[in-house]
């Protein structure tokens, strides 16, 4: 499958990039520098043991069968304008936190309820937004050899949308749960704070979570 990583240079972007590809994916980072975009996948190449490639956002998009989000919230809307056109048809995982630095252990609700809900309200139903991977860290993802001790919540209105997401997130090499319908990300969103507190008051280099008594 060919994933397109828009912000893909950023942390969280690039330990996706890594282990995405390391699973047989194509990838490529998108960056609003195009060059920049380059250099990180030729970095990434190296840790991947596989060829990343690098592009501005748009043409990142090109061929791409998914596409994730990885931009702070502040970038959110704006990025979403410039690329509501070439994503309408596309599956699109969200994974923004509408954090409100400096208080980034405080739960901020923004105007449309959560990033994903905006990101749907924006985009219109041509585009399938799935909210997920907001509580994995990117220390934890950056080396593909790595075991991760944390299931991933997949939360969406499409049905197959979500089947999608949640099988490229076992290639991750994570366990993801169906989480229900994409308002639920209101919840996905609020608990990434509470992770950052946690790691705050307990010194974790990436606290996650886990959840019991399910078998998936």
């Amino acid at each position: 499958m060919r994933i397109a990583l828009i912000g893909g240079t950023g942390k969280e972007g690039r330990g996706l990039a890594v282990r995405w590809a390391a699973a047989g994916h194509q990838v490529v980072l998108g960056s609003r520098d195009a060059e920049r975009a380059r250099q990180g996948a030729e970095e990434l190449s190296n840790l991947a043991g596989a060829t990343l490639e690098g592009a501005d956002n748009a043409s990142a998009l090109e061929g791409a069968d998914v596409t994730l989000l990885s931009v702070p919230y502040s970038a959110h809307a704006e990025t979403l304008r410039g690329l509501k056109d070439a994503l309408a048809g596309r599956i699109l995982i969200d994974i923004t936190v509408p954090l409100q630095p400096p208080h980034v252990s405080q739960v901020h609700l923004p105007a449309g309820q959560s990033a994903a809900l905006e990101a749907q309200a924006l985009l219109g139903p041509e585009t399938k937004v799935v909210a997920a991977l907001h509580h994995v860290s990117s220390t934890q993802l950056i080396d593909p050899k790595k075991s991760i001790d944390c299931d991933v919540l997949v939360c969406a209105d499409d049905a197959a949308a979500k089947a999608t997401v949640l099988a490229l997130i076992k290639d991750l090499g994570l366990r993801g749960l169906d989480a229900g319908a994409l308002r639920n990300s209101i919840a996905l969103e609020s608990l990434t704070p509470i992770l950052l507190a946690l790691n705050k008051k307990y010194k974790s280099s990436g606290a996650g979570i886990r959840f019991t008594n399910i078998t998936a």
